[in-house]
């Protein structure tokens, strides 16, 4: 099994500049979506992030060799690469269909499976500090996005079933980073990126409509190509956190992801209004957003016994 180099803090910093880049990116993608359909933007995020990587790579000299790629697991390769591709689909498709704040809401399950996935699986553990702070970002959450469940139940059928297929995009989430985890025993981290980005920009081409990009007007073309250069940058920074730190404890900073999102969303509709619409917090709200961050922190930065 994979062992982290134990770079903590540079896992740390990984881990929050990825929660930054994923906080902001559902904005950018409920743009995006305005003019353009799932498929072209998921194969543009994909092929964009290809190509750039693969020209620093190159550019590098630090392409991954034959002798390298003989010796990684190629089932884990395809797992990682169709996961993640399913994982984007799901989640925009289910971004199409809610909010961006709900959105983002329920992918933290994903969090959630990669960090009991690195207790089961990489034999990683909890010492009682930490399993304190899950319980107090457990109750956070609770508290966070009483209102968002709530509108949930009461929503029309297809905010539900947007919100379904984001579950499901949550699975398939923690199943490519368990994978991909593994895979760092074999490849560094831009390796492994490189190959995922490339077979997921394939499996995706036959569906996009390629065309439809050279007729956007400034704002939407902005926002296409900040969604490809979120998605190099934010991969790539959580992938190498991944060989820094653990992935239990990766997770447990990844939940702070939607606190970025509101706020975001905030800011955002004070700008400019006819983007995003405001989503309004309560002060039992804010006080589950403290409990958020207070558990977060106990989790990542608990010392191991």
């Amino acid at each position: 099994m994979h062992q982290s180099s134990g770079r903590w803090r540079l896992g740390l910093g990984l881990s929050l500049l990825t929660v930054f880049l994923w906080g902001i990116l559902p904005i950018a993608l409920k743009v995006t979506l305005q003019v353009l359909d799932v498929y072209t933007v998921i194969w543009f995020r994909f092929l964009m992030s290809f190509i750039f990587l693969g020209v620093y790579l190159s550019l590098r000299r630090q392409l991954p060799t034959i002798e390298q790629l003989r010796n990684t697991s190629g089932k884990l390769l395809a797992i990682s690469t169709i996961f993640l591709a399913s994982n984007y689909f799901l989640f925009m498709q289910g971004l199409a269909l809610t909010a961006a704040a709900n959105a983002q809401v329920i992918i933290q399950l994903a969090t959630v499976l990669l960090g009991f996935g690195g207790l089961v699986i990489f034999k990683e553990y909890y010492t009682l500090r930490q399993w304190l702070g899950v319980s107090v970002l457990t109750l956070g959450f609770a508290l966070f996005f009483n209102a968002q469940f709530t509108n949930l139940i009461t929503a029309p059928s297809q905010y539900v079933l947007g919100s379904g297929l984001i579950v499901l995009g949550a699975v398939a989430w923690a199943i490519y980073a368990l994978a991909q985890k593994q895979l760092l025993k074999t490849l560094p981290s831009s390796h492994i990126m490189l190959i995922i980005y490339g077979g997921c920009a394939l499996l995706f081409t036959p569906f996009a409509k390629i065309n439809t990009v050279f007729y956007l007007d400034h704002l939407h073309l902005g926002m296409l190509l900040f969604c490809g250069l979120n998605t190099l940058i934010a991969y790539g920074a959580f992938a190498e956190s991944l060989a820094h730190w653990q992935a239990s404890r990766v997770s447990a900073v990844l939940a702070l992801t939607p606190i970025v999102t509101l706020i975001s969303v905030w800011i955002t509709s004070k700008i400019a209004s006819n983007l995003i619409p405001p989503e309004q917090i309560t002060i039992v709200g804010i006080m589950g957003a403290l409990l958020v961050v207070a558990g977060s922190i106990s989790i990542a930065l608990g010392k191991s016994e």
